[in-house]
Parts: C-alpha cells; structure tokens; sequence
C-alpha cells in the first residue's frame, strides 16, 4: 500500500496514540458476533499484493482526472431540491441532512444530495458525493440480498432511489468493529471518558484507540430530531420503540450485514470499521433494509495493509473516509456548538470527494462514471423522476 500512502500524506493526521499492548490484525483475521454463538466465525485473508487497490491509488492520471473533474464542479453541487415543485404528483419533501425525500402514493422518491454532514449538521458540498452514494449503497443492496430483502424498487437517476413505503423503526443500528471515533457518541470518545457499559455490551479493560474489538457489536441509537441518541436493547422494546421479535429481526441481519461487508471491503484491501443501518416494516410485515448501505458516509473504512504497522507505531490508520474533514473541522471549532462554522478549504473538500469515488471504484471494480453537465442536474432529476413514476402508476 505504499502508493496509496504516497497518495494521501497530508491529510491523515500522524497523531501519537498510547502504546499499550494489545493484539493486532494479523493476515488471516476471524470475526465473530457474540450475539451469534451458532455462526462459523469468518476466516478472511488479506492477500500480500492489492492489484486494483495499488493500480488505482498509484495511478496520478486517474487522480488528476478526477481531481479535475471535482475542481470544475465545485460551483454546481447539487445542495438542495426542489422536485414537489418540477415533478407532478410528488408531495412536499422531507429535508434530511444529506437526503431529501418525496411521497408519491406507495413509493418514496429519496434523491441524494452533495451536502456533507457530520456533528449533526451540513459542513460542506461535495461534487458527486450524492450520485457516489447512491451508486454505492445500489451496488451493496443487490450484493446482499441474501441477507436481507430491501425496500429498492428502481433507480431512475444517478442521484436516485425509488423505495418501497414501509413504516421505519426509529432506531439506527450503529455495528462496530473497532474502538474509534471522534464524534460525542464514538465508541472511543465514551470509552475514553471511562464508560464500560455502552448499549447494553460489556467493555473490557485495557482497550486503546483504533484497537480491534474482540467481536462486533451493536450500539443503537434513536433517531432524535437535532442529535442521534444511544440506547440499549432492553430500553427500545421497553419504551416500544421496536418489538423484542423485530428488534431481534434487525439486529441478526445488522450483524450479518456487516459481517459480508468486512469480508468483501477485506478482499478490496479494506477495513470495515463500523457503520449504521436502517430498517423498516413493510406492509406485509417484512423486515426491510432502507436507506444506505456501507457507503462512505455512513462507514468508517481504513486501509488494511497499513493498518497493523501505523497502529504499533501509535499512528492514525489511514481512511478512506470522512473522518480527516469531522478532525479538521473539531481542530478549528467546536462543530457542536459554535453557531457559525468556518468554510471547508476547498483543497480538503476536493480531496474527500477523490477518496468518495476512490471508494466506489475500489469495491465495485467498476469505473465512476462523471454525470454530463449540459444539462443542469435538477432539471435531469425531474426529467428521469417524472418518467419513472409514470412507469408506476
């Protein structure tokens, strides 16, 4: 992974950790969950050598044309939607801080936007961010369909997703692998300010930073309007959140989800660190996966070659994620409070959007495909919304 290192140099913060001794990602690495006692722990290989990893991380005319592409495109991210007004049919929209979505009879119109949130708030616009995600979370739903059944019904746009309507549990299930963080709800963050029961899992003594967990496991929160909200499983059936037999649903194919996803990131040369899952009830009582799937946004991803090495030298890993800009912005500000945050620099807002599409590429095999700009993207989203929906009726 050297050339990836190369790549990515200034932005990975060389922040000294504490050098306790613990145990390491080996080459051949077994997860199991503990909720799972009866499932065969995978055994997952990280081979010597990347070759699509290396190829694309090494390869500068990828990057510059990228890179290029984003710099032309700063001006026209697509911030905010409108199609209640352009689109027939479509009601008033529900503005989440990265989606906005439309009600249209039995389905729901989510369009992904280019804001960038985190600290529970929108820091930025990212060119191509929202087409990167929702090809992403696309390419992860129709890969684990084995898993679980999804609310997915078409996917007229580059920037969008028709679903199924369900009725949404308001819960999101946080899985984790790793003790990291730097948000007020990060695992690292309340182990750090010594909390050793988390969401109902016991925490053992002696963890440090970026350490692996000894198995995955889940710290739910609730879907608070300003601020999501951790919370055990007893407290969501006992304040009817979810029933013990949909909970129990969820968080099976949460855990198995993630599994998948670290062992498909694994063969890519990645780690899946931890990320979030939605579900939702449809009206024939299915449990649904709703939302977005291990996308850059909702994940936490490291490099896995350099893992082992950066974290014995008390090194931050280095991401392929949205950490460094959540640490740039904590450096300068406080992101929770201050009312007025200071502009993204345009340099780390490029950046973020290079390793987005180096992410895609990377898990996909497949080359991210630049949207074409004669025509104006909303008038491109209403245009493939409106046919789409005339296909339904």
């Amino acid at each position: 992974m050297a050339a990836l290192s190369q790549s990515l140099p200034a932005l990975n913060p060389s922040k000294t950790l504490s050098s306790n001794k613990t145990s390491f990602l080996p080459s051949t690495v077994k997860f199991r969950s503990k909720n799972h006692s009866n499932t065969t722990p995978l055994t997952l290989t990280v081979s010597s050598t990347h070759n699509s990893l290396d190829a694309l991380a090494s390869s500068s005319l990828r990057r510059e044309d990228v890179l290029s592409n984003v710099r032309d495109s700063l001006s026209s991210c697509l911030s905010e939607t409108y199609l209640d007004r352009t689109v027939p049919g479509l009601q008033s929209k529900t503005r989440g801080k990265v989606r906005d979505i439309y009600e249209s009879g039995d389905y729901l119109v989510l369009v992904t936007t280019d804001r960038q949130s985190a600290f529970d708030r929108v820091l930025a616009s990212i060119p191509f961010k929202g087409q990167v995600l929702n090809e992403t979370s696309l390419w992860w739903f129709n890969q684990t369909q084995h898993i679980t059944q999804n609310a997915v019904v078409s996917a007229p746009d580059k920037n969008v997703t028709i679903a199924k309507k369900c009725s949404v549990f308001p819960v999101e299930f946080v899985v984790r692998g790793f003790v990291t963080g730097s948000t007020d709800t990060s695992l690292w963050t309340v182990y750090n300010k010594g909390v050793r029961c988390y969401c109902g899992n016991i925490l053992p003594e002696g963890l440090v930073k970026n350490q692996k967990l000894p198995a995955n496991i889940i710290t739910p929160t609730t879907k608070a309007v300003d601020h999501d909200v951790p919370i055990a499983p007893e407290e969501i059936v006992e304040q009817g959140l979810m029933t013990q037999s949909d909970y129990d649903e969820a968080s099976s194919k949460a855990l198995s989800l993630f599994e998948y996803g670290q062992r498909v990131a694994l063969e890519h040369g990645l780690l899946l660190v931890d990320t979030k899952y939605e579900f939702g009830k449809g009206s024939d009582g299915t449990v649904l996966l709703i939302d977005e799937v291990h996308t850059p946004d909702s994940s936490r991803y490291w490099i896995a070659d350099s893992y082992k090495e950066r974290f014995q030298n008390g090194l931050e890993p280095e991401n392929v994620d949205k950490e460094f800009l959540r640490l740039w912005f904590k450096d300068h500000c406080n992101p929770y409070e201050d009312e007025v945050l200071p502009d993204a620099p345009e340099d780390l807002v490029c950046e973020l959007a290079w390793r987005y599409i180096f992410l895609f590429e990377t898990i996909t095999k497949s080359k991210f495909e630049m949207p074409e700009m004669q025509e104006p993207i909303h008038e491109r989203i209403s245009r493939n919304v409106s046919q789409a929906l005339s296909c339904l009726q």
